[in-house]
């Protein structure tokens, strides 16, 4: 995340139509808390996923995020997300019923001494199982399994309402807020124009 963007002026400033401004909100952890226990009964496992392929990674990016506005991986040309899912620094882990993925749990080691929380995420279908619990455990242990000195995530007012309080009570803590400012993905194509209808889609006149 670039931290030297300058601030924002006091007061209101305006977002030109087609144009979505998202508050991001960035917690960190420097040192690993106690791990809380994994639910009782849940059947689904956690793989790691080897040489995601762009189509695949997106198919499951879009059925966990798109409702929340997740787009950076939709937007992204193919060599570039390839190159991340394939770069050894990076770890893609999917939560499976069966043969089905229905989670995402993405560790970025690439900055010496760190590791991002890239996204994390579950399919509707998995929601209030407890596999959300697993999942964080899971991260929690990996991240912490390599030389690191900090784990970080961001999250935005666009995502689950329950995101940022989960990840405060997993034991990352809040430490800056930024805007960021992107054109809408429903209006580009990137996204349908019906998704994440919790966020007011105002066309250009």
């Amino acid at each position: 995340m670039d931290t030297n963007n300058p601030p924002l002026p006091t007061g209101y400033s305006r977002v030109p139509p087609g144009m979505l401004a998202n508050v991001v909100i960035c917690l960190e952890m420097l040192a690993k808390p106690p791990v809380k226990a994994d639910p009782p009964g849940d059947s689904l496992r956690i793989e790691r996923w080897e040489n995601a392929d762009p189509d695949g990674y997106r198919d499951l990016f879009r059925r966990i995020g798109e409702e929340w506005m997740w787009m950076s991986r939709l937007v992204m040309a193919d060599e570039d997300l390839t190159a991340i899912l394939h770069d050894p620094k990076v770890e893609i882990h999917t939560v499976m019923d069966g043969e089905r993925r229905v989670g995402l749990l993405e560790l970025d080691f690439r900055q010496d001494g760190e590791c991002e929380l890239a996204f994390f995420g579950l399919a509707p279908e998995a929601i209030g199982s407890g596999t959300g619990r697993k999942l964080m455990n899971a991260a929690i242990d990996k991240a912490w399994s390599m030389p690191i000195k900090r784990f970080w995530v961001h999250t935005c007012h666009f995502d689950h309402p329950a995101a940022l309080a989960f990840y405060q009570r997993s034991g990352f803590t809040p430490y800056a807020s930024y805007v960021e400012v992107d054109e809408d993905p429903r209006l580009t194509g990137q996204m349908r124009k019906d998704a994440a209808a919790h966020v007011p889609l105002i066309e250009p006149k």
